[in-house]
Order: C-alpha cells, then sequence, then structure tokens
C-alpha cells in the first residue's frame, strides 16, 4: 500500500512528510464547531483513492455520542477555552 515511498528520494520524502504534518497539524488545531465535522481532507491525504464506507448512527445513538465525546473534552481538555458561539453553517 505504502510502495510509493520505496520510489521517492529524500527531497520527495521530505516533501511528502511536510505535507502530511501540515494535515495532520490543521486537524489537530481544529476548535470550536470543527471538533466534530467528517474530515475527507485529512482522509484525502493518503496516496489511496477509496470512498469511506462511513455507517452514521440513528440520531439518539449519535446524540449520545456527541455528549460522550464533549465530555471527554472536559476530561482530556479540562482548561480550553469556551467557543461560545451557534454553528451557522
Amino acid at each position: 500500500m505504502d510502495d510509493d515511498l520505496l520510489t521517492m528520494d529524500r527531497a520527495a520524502l521530505i516533501a511528502e512528510a511536510q505535507r502530511l504534518r501540515a494535515g495532520i497539524r490543521k486537524h489537530r488545531d481544529s476548535t470550536g464547531h470543527d471538533l466534530c465535522w467528517h474530515h475527507p481532507d485529512l482522509w484525502a491525504l493518503l496516496p489511496e483513492r477509496t470512498e469511506p464506507a462511513v455507517a452514521v448512527p440513528p440520531w439518539p445513538k449519535f446524540m449520545r455520542g456527541c455528549i460522550h465525546y464533549r465530555q471527554s473534552l472536559e476530561r482530556q481538555a479540562a482548561g480550553a477555552p469556551i467557543h461560545d458561539k451557534e454553528y451557522d453553517g
């Protein structure tokens, strides 16, 4: 799956590492409502082109998952500033 890396020279490997790091940083630095979204831009950093097989839970289970995710942020990022804005998508 990663055979393309075997054919890259040093400069191409460095460029690839920088491209991947930029994508990871963009995802890592997401904040506010952007934390909750589907991330095809992150997946597009991979060389293989596939359509992700996304399964979506029914609304009640989905919303319970959102609540658990928010609760985990309370534990893992307790000092994070509050982003008190409505989603305006």
